[in-house]
């Protein structure tokens, strides 16, 4: 974990000025410690939204909860494991060696929606549509991935490798670049199956202990309509990061935000009302169920406007300062013309919906006003590679050689290479950067 947060170290054989990711920063120190540190970012990349949520409630699917041993809990767990290291470890390095990122799945319509399903159907479950010992005709239809046991462990495995990839970016890019630059197949094997080794430790944990996890009461009904509804926001917002018109709805204002919070809370209070409705003897024994129906449009609804607003910068991040925004520019030989004409500096900005590092550097790196400040004297084009199965697109990264995203490339003004980045910088590291930049 250390390895992470290791800076100063001598880079890798890039552009000179480059800055190495987290990944060629630990290779420096050898093999061994650059394994270690992709092991410690697929356990960080476990906590993160796309794949927290899923914990509990997918050892829960696939039996390790109602296992008869912790050995037998402890088997599942493990299968579950290699599930992800089953399609991490192949599917990353071929995507490293293709130039194709292993999230850019994430902008197909179809993959979107089959995701969004799993875990509506998820959240369904946990609000009480049916048991999580699903009956075989529904396993059949849902757990197309498996169904309980061994085998559903290894398939719900898999699928949630898949779910997983918009949240590696930040860590795997750099290792998908470094297999692809040098072609080393086998240390690049070695790193994927080791972040999928660190992805997969709470679900092993969770699975191996939940035989001896308290179960029922008030408070257990509580937890699932709080799994319910995070799964549900999931859904949406796997949708919504490759819907514009729905992106468009979101609103940094703050009044939406306090509208958002206003409609979360009125779905949380009735909830309150359906948990304590179900405790033992409790007087109002008959709302609970209407109760429960009631809060979850609500809930779901005010957690999707709520915490998308949350994810937005402020409405005010453009102008604090008296700084102007950052000027985009998305034809890209037009502004490199410009450029070349008024022999300014150039950033460019290669990104996508699916990013979760992508979007780190556009809501907190490029608005904070010391960066501004910097960039007002680049010219900055923004290339949305979202679908890179582009032309367009595909051309403009192997003009620039991206091979994976985030990349934010800054060129002088005589248009030489001076610095790259590969994962989320904070904004006084950037700023640093452009302003050394001439």
């Amino acid at each position: 974990m250390a390895a992470l947060f290791i800076s100063g170290l001598a880079s890798a054989q890039e552009v000179a000025g480059s800055d190495t990711s987290a990944f060629q920063r630990a290779l420096a120190q050898g093999p061994l410690v650059a394994i270690a540190a992709c092991f410690g970012i697929g356990l960080l990349a476990s906590f993160t939204p796309c794949v927290y949520p899923m914990i509990i409630i997918t050892v829960s699917i696939f039996g390790a909860k109602e296992a008869k041993s912790r050995l037998q809990a402890a088997a599942l767990s493990g299968t579950f494991v290699l599930g992800i290291v089953a399609l991490f470890a192949p599917l990353g390095v071929v995507s490293a060696m293709s130039g194709k990122m292993l999230g850019s799945a994430m902008s197909n319509l179809w993959v979107v929606g089959f995701i969004a399903i799993i875990f509506l159907a998820l959240a369904a479950s946990m609000f009480g549509a049916f048991e999580m010992t699903l009956p075989d005709s529904v396993q059949n239809r849902l757990s197309t991935v498996g169904g309980v046991g061994f085998k559903g462990a290894f398939g719900l495995g898999m699928v949630c490798a898949l779910i997983a990839a918009p949240c590696t970016g930040p860590g795997l890019t750099g290792v998908a670049m470094w297999i692809a630059t040098t072609g080393d197949l086998l240390l690049g094997v070695a790193a994927m199956t080791s972040f999928a080794l660190g992805l997969g430790v709470l679900f092993f944990v969770v699975g191996t202990f939940a035989v001896s996890l308290p179960k029922g009461g008030a408070w257990m009904l509580g937890i699932k309509w709080l799994c319910g509804v995070a799964l549900a926001y999931m859904a949406l917002a796997y949708v919504r990061d490759v819907v514009p018109a729905l992106q468009a709805l979101i609103s940094p204002q703050t009044m939406y935000g306090i509208v958002a919070g206003s409609i979360l809370a009125i779905g949380v209070g009735l909830a309150s009302v359906h948990i304590a409705a179900e405790r033992r003897k409790s007087p109002i024994a008959h709302l609970s169920k209407p109760m429960k129906l009631a809060s979850i449009l609500p809930a779901v609804v005010g957690a999707f406007m709520f915490v998308s607003w949350v994810q937005l910068p402020p409405a005010s991040a453009g102008h604090e300062g008296d700084v102007p925004a950052i000027t985009w520019e998305t034809d890209e030989k037009a502004a490199r013309e410009k450029a070349t004409a008024a022999a300014t500096p150039v950033m460019v900005d290669f990104g996508a919906s699916w990013c979760g590092a992508c979007k780190e550097l556009e809501h907190k790196t490029f608005p904070e006003a010391i960066v501004r400040k910097e960039a007002v004297r680049y010219t900055s084009i923004k290339v949305d590679a979202t679908d890179d199965d582009d032309p367009e697109v595909k051309a403009l990264q192997e003009k620039y050689g991206v091979k994976g995203l985030p990349t934010v490339i800054l060129f002088d003004s005589t248009g030489k290479e001076a610095a790259r980045f590969n994962e989320f910088v904070p904004a006084d590291r950037f700023a640093k950067a452009l302003a050394s930049v001439k």
